[in-house]
This record gives C-alpha cells, sequence and structure tokens, in this order.
C-alpha cells in the first residue's frame, strides 16, 4: 500500500455507506452556506447578468439537487455503478417540471437566464427532501463498489458545482471570507528532478474513478525537471512588467487573438498600484503577496509566460509523474498542462454521457485541485479541463524542462 492509498481523496472514492453520509451531509453544509452569502450580497432572487463563464444561482442550486434525485432516487439502475443504462425510464421528478428546468444535458446555457425557476426558499425544500431520499436510500445500500458508484458521483458532482460557485463568487464580487491561497515557497530554480523510466498514466478499475481517468497505459518519459511550487506572483510579474501582454513572440496564434479580444495587459482581477500591484479577491482590492501562486491565468497566459521564461508547460503523464513521486505544493491552484482533453486508449463513456466525451479536444487538462477545492477531489489522476481561455477559475501552472 503506497502513501497515495491513505489520502483523502483515495478515501473518499473507496467510502463505504457510513462515511458516503457524512461526505453528502459535509458537501451539503458547503452548498447551504456559500449559497446564503449570495443570497446576502445579491439579495433573495440572486439575479445576476448573463455571463458566459457562469450559471444563475439559483439555476446551480436547483441542479445539484435535481443531479442528485436524477442519479439515486429516480434511477432504478442505482445499483448497476458504470453499467447502468443512462436512458432507463424514470419515475416523475419530485418537482413537476424539474426535468425542463435543470437538466444541463436539455436546456442550453443561455436559456437558463429565463427559466421560471422556484424560490429560493423552494429550492432549500428541495435541497432538504432529497438529500434526506438520498440518505435513506443509501442506508439499504449494498456494500460493493457498484452499488456505491452514485452515491460517491453525485458526492464528487456536488463538490464540483461548490468550487464553482465559489469562483463565480470572486467573478460577482460576492463576498466571502476563508478562501483564499496560501504562500508557497516560490524560490526560482527549486525542482524536482525525474529520470527518465516508463509512467502508467491513468487510474485502475477499483473504487471510484471518472471515466475519463481509466484507461491506464504505459508512457516512456524523458528526464526531465519540473518547478517545486507553482510559478508565483513574484515569477510572474516580471513577465507583465517587461510588456509580455505586448510582445507577439511569446503567444501562440491562438493565444495572441485571444488577448487581443480581452485588451488585456496584466492578469484578470490584477491592477497596478503605486510601485506595486493590488488583487481582486471577492470584492476587495488588497495588496498582494508576490509569494502567493500566480492564478486566474489562461492557458493561453501560462504558455505565453514558459516562453518568455525558457520553459514549457509539463504534459499530463510529467505532471502525474511527479505528483506520484513527491511533488509538493499541488492543491493550492489548478495547474494547466500542455495536453489537450483527450480519451485513454479504450475510453468507454460512464452513464454520465455529458461529463467527458462532449469536450474531448476542444479544453486543455488541469491537474492538481486547487484552494477552493474539496480535499476529496485533490485526487493525483483526477483530470479537470477547461477552454484554454478561460481565466475566472483558480488556476495557475508550475514550469517544466528536460534534463541535461
Amino acid at each position: 500500500m503506497t502513501a497515495l492509498d491513505t489520502t483523502a481523496a483515495m478515501r473518499a472514492r473507496r467510502a463505504d455507506a457510513g462515511a458516503l453520509a457524512a461526505a453528502l451531509a459535509d458537501t451539503r453544509r458547503h452548498t447551504l452556506a456559500t449559497f446564503a452569502a449570495y443570497r446576502q450580497h445579491l439579495g433573495n432572487d440572486c439575479a445576476v447578468p448573463y455571463s458566459g463563464e457562469l450559471n444563475p444561482p439559483r439555476w446551480e442550486v436547483g441542479h445539484i439537487q435535481w443531479f442528485q434525485d436524477w442519479w439515486l432516487a429516480r434511477n432504478p439502475q442505482r445499483t448497476r455503478g458504470a453499467a447502468a443504462d443512462p436512458l432507463v425510464p424514470r419515475p416523475a421528478p419530485r418537482r413537476a417540471g424539474a426535468d425542463a428546468l435543470f437538466d444541463s444535458s436539455r436546456v442550453p446555457h443561455r436559456e437558463r437566464w429565463t427559466l421560471p425557476l422556484p424560490t429560493a426558499g423552494a429550492l432549500l425544500d428541495d435541497l432538504a427532501q432529497g438529500l434526506e431520499a438520498s440518505l435513506a436510500l443509501l442506508r439499504d445500500s449494498a456494500a460493493d463498489d457498484d452499488a456505491l458508484y452514485f452515491y460517491r458521483l453525485v458526492l464528487f458532482h456536488e463538490d464540483m458545482h461548490h468550487e464553482a460557485a465559489l469562483y463565480m463568487a470572486q467573478h460577482l464580487d460576492v463576498p466571502l471570507a476563508g478562501w483564499a491561497p496560501r504562500a508557497a515557497d516560490d524560490t526560482r530554480g527549486g525542482e524536482l528532478v525525474l529520470d527518465a523510466g516508463v509512467h502508467t498514466l491513468g487510474s485502475a478499475d477499483y473504487g471510484f474513478a471518472f471515466d475519463n481517468e481509466l484507461g491506464a497505459h504505459a508512457l516512456e518519459l524523458p528526464a526531465f525537471r519540473i518547478d517545486a511550487a507553482p510559478v508565483s506572483w513574484r515569477a510572474y510579474l516580471p513577465f507583465v512588467e517587461a510588456g509580455g501582454y505586448a510582445q507577439r513572440a511569446h503567444w501562440s496564434d491562438e493565444g495572441w487573438a485571444w488577448r487581443e479580444q480581452q485588451v488585456l495587459q496584466a492578469p484578470r482581477y490584477l491592477r497596478a498600484a503605486g510601485s506595486g500591484w493590488q488583487r481582486l479577491a471577492f470584492g476587495r482590492w488588497t495588496e498582494l503577496d508576490p509569494a502567493l501562486p500566480a492564478m486566474n491565468l489562461s492557458w493561453h497566459e501560462a504558455q505565453a509566460w514558459c516562453r518568455w521564461a525558457g520553459r514549457r508547460l509539463p504534459t499530463e503523464a510529467e505532471w502525474e509523474l511527479a505528483a506520484t513521486h513527491g511533488l509538493r505544493g499541488w492543491g493550492q491552484v489548478w495547474e494547466w498542462t500542455a495536453d489537450a482533453f483527450a480519451p485513454f486508449p479504450g475510453f468507454v463513456p460512464h452513464p454520465y454521457r455529458d461529463y467527458s466525451a462532449p469536450w474531448f479536444h476542444s479544453r486543455r487538462v488541469l491537474r492538481g485541485g486547487s484552494f477552493a477545492t474539496h480535499e476529496r477531489m485533490q485526487h493525483p489522476r483526477y483530470r479537470n479541463f477547461f477552454p484554454p481561455e478561460r481565466n475566472d477559475i483558480f488556476a495557475g501552472f508550475r514550469s517544466c524542462a528536460l534534463a541535461h
């Protein structure tokens, strides 16, 4: 048994019914607390203008419980795990019309702003009743991985949506306390050196794994060096101050087109202030701590910095090898990798068909986790994925180079 087997993420992926019940209650507490902060700041309706980077907060809350009900209370094949038929007929939802409101597969993003959503109070009732029903089913569940598969899925799904609620709060200037990255060892030159060898990329098929992680396969990797910590503001800002955002040579064609469209001269949520810099965090401008990991960076910005610094982004396999061989400091910011999000060999979609396959080849892979990611989601083999232009998520990077 390796040290990784004792992490919170591994325990969650193998959680039994008792541990799952506690975890489902825990993630729901986070959902409710953050939704309460939204209501206090935005008003009871939580009305927000349209944005391609977020969902209406009430839609988010309704979707969380709809998803849980769809895969648990309303799923007659919930005991079959990944072999369940996603199209099996289901009974009607507890709330009439819920499928037409909250099914993310059927409701286009832009239309979510015009739906007749339930009131905040009604949604809170749905959350309470839905969780109670899920926990009652869980108490009678068998103990095997198939029987527990959908309970683990809805747990991680709610954790993901809570992190989304946090970066949406950043976007909307909703004040939240207690959510911030920690300063890291950002000394430039500190590196982990990995010898050439074979790495098995991907998860084994036991406990719980997302479908895009499966298909473990061996890859030959050359010797390489990777930063001991994510790139800090202390390391990133010289690129900004040297005019890096105006120098075409550092940017890919796609990155330069994105930068021009955004009219960016510095990272998002950052501004020059006297001789230093300030950062906007949940509605407050504060002096920037240069030791913090650089964040709210797009893949394009990470790649441009690497070109400027004579470095490169690590591949997925390099990042995962480093994470499973002593790499420290991850879990502060999501870390962009060089790779496009693509299926591993022999990919077979799990019942939640829209989780992976629709996004292959159009997004980039991030690894690790952020300060807003629950520790049970911070698994070294978990593949996050976003469009390369997204700079609202809590993403940074670390750089890499071949060992000489």
